[in-house]
């Protein structure tokens, strides 16, 4: 195999290098978006359950209404 063949060959495993790696890159960063977005649905869902323990929670110290 001559030089120059094999400097075409390391050329062009470079370039499928490269593009597979801008694929995964591409991928992480829509998994990283995901993940941001499911982070906040989380908060948001823990906040509202939260908000409706506190809403619903019975306070055994209160006497019942009727005294």
């Amino acid at each position: 195999m001559s030089l120059e063949a094999r400097i075409a060959d390391l050329e062009m495993r470079q370039a499928f290098q490269d593009d597979t790696i801008q694929a995964l890159n591409d991928v992480l960063i829509e998994q990283q978006r995901l993940i941001s977005r499911l982070e906040t649905q989380l908060a948001l869902l823990a906040q509202r359950q939260n908000d409706l323990h506190n809403q619903f929670e019975e306070t055994p110290n209160d006497p019942p209404p009727h005294y």
